[in-house]
């Protein structure tokens, strides 16, 4: 199983994160941040990975550094779990709508970290949340999980579901870039011998 546990502690957070990249969807939040917990939610059943988040941040300011930390510490915890990447299919991507919005994700296990993020919202804030900050959860996550992410909101109208297609999206991708291809083995899909 490719499992991996991360606990990440700074001044101004600390982040739990468990994840089983061959799982079911089971998931459990406590971040204190709802939005965000809604949108993991969308990672762990679309991508069929065992998720759990714990975070203390320092919420009072605002929730930048809770959300870029979880990133962080949610990419260094794939690295663990993928191991050294062998059988994988490496590239998945996804399209996602939802009612009006439509995004697409595309995502390569690439050993190098790179993010491209288009997602024109149409409003600052959904509820409470900062839109902004998915920006910021997207970036913590690559440069730890060392992965090339194309994040693209191609439609949409309402923020909530421009961020919620692209998180259906990433799951997607992201399952479909972990699965295993029986002819690969113990191959590495990379001519360069090394991810």
């Amino acid at each position: 199983m490719r499992t991996a546990e991360v606990q990440r502690d700074t001044l101004e957070t600390q982040i739990s994160v468990r994840l089983n990249l061959d799982g079911t969807g089971n998931r459990h939040f406590a971040t204190g941040l709802p939005f965000l917990e809604h949108m993991l939610d969308q990672i762990a059943r679309h991508g069929m990975i065992d998720l759990e988040v714990e975070a203390t941040g320092d919420l009072e300011i605002d929730a930048h550094h809770t959300v870029e930390d979880i990133g962080i510490a949610f990419g260094q915890a794939f690295t663990k779990a993928v191991g050294d990447k062998k059988g994988i299919r490496r590239y998945g991507h996804a399209y996602v709508p939802l009612d009006e919005a439509l995004s697409r994700v595309v995502i390569d296990l690439s050993g190098r970290p790179g993010l491209s993020f288009r997602v024109p919202f149409k409003r600052a804030q959904v509820g409470e949340f900062d839109v902004d900050l998915f920006h910021e959860f997207f970036q913590g996550f690559v440069n730890h999980a060392l992965v090339t992410l194309h994040v693209d909101n191609l439609e949409g109208d309402n923020a909530h579901h421009q961020i919620e297609t692209v998180f259906k999206a990433f799951g997607r991708a992201l399952r479909m870039a972990l699965e295993v291809d029986d002819r690969m083995k113990d191959q590495l899909p990379s001519t360069k011998g090394v991810l």
